[in-house]
């Protein structure tokens, strides 16, 4: 058995007089939720409502508040930054200045968190297609800002612009080693939030399983 664990995520190490600190809000186990095991992402696949993506009729990502407020001056993307990252140090608005992310969809290092990306696993225009936009504002900017699931991840940039909105059907992360634990992180954040898949995106994970 395969599971996925960024090797990064020890470190929550923050500089400042008064930048949000480590052990401060939801973050405060100062790691990612972890990628479920390949026997818990078939079963909760196998429970995957099969049903055609809605339109995108009505879409905005403003629809999906983001980044929302963590603790003081720490937004959830600056929280994902330092629980993703190792060495981090942020200045007094909770900007990190300094570290160094790990990119596990392609394996690229950053020392600039310019060049970092938070992505969402599930993408929120995806997530409007296959059942939240029938959710509650609310709803949706809980999907959008989720640090408890394997939702968001720091990575490479244009990686994470590549992908864009697409699902698993569309986009594969470049590293192939990725796959398993991607694919688990996909079907828990589809599974928790009872969103649907179509048959294509549901072979494909099925295969992208089938590397754990």
């Amino acid at each position: 058995m395969k599971v996925r664990w960024l090797p990064v995520l020890a470190a929550f190490v923050v500089a400042g007089t008064t930048g949000c600190q480590a052990g401060t809000g939801p973050s405060a186990g100062g790691a990612a939720a972890a990628t479920g095991s390949p026997a818990q992402a078939r079963a909760q696949l196998a429970e995957l409502v099969i049903q055609p993506r809605n339109g995108m009729g009505g879409y905005s990502r403003e629809k999906f508040p983001h980044w929302a407020t963590v603790a003081g001056e720490c937004d959830t993307r600056e929280t994902v930054l330092k629980r993703d990252g190792k060495d981090v140090r942020t200045d007094d608005q909770c900007r990190a200045v300094s570290g160094t992310w790990y990119s596990p969809y392609d394996g690229g290092t950053w020392t600039k968190a310019s060049d970092v990306d938070i992505d969402h696993t599930v993408p929120l225009a995806q997530a409007w297609r296959s059942g939240a936009a029938s959710w509650t504002t609310d709803r949706r900017k809980e999907f959008a800002n989720d640090l408890t699931r394997p939702q968001l991840r720091a990575v490479t940039d244009n990686v994470n612009q590549a992908k864009g909105d697409k699902a698993p059907d569309e986009w594969r992360p470049p590293l192939e080693s990725d796959w398993c634990g991607y694919a688990a992180d996909w079907i828990t954040v589809k599974h928790y939030y009872r969103l649907t898949v179509i048959d294509a995106e549901k072979q494909a994970l099925t295969d992208m399983l089938t590397h754990c």
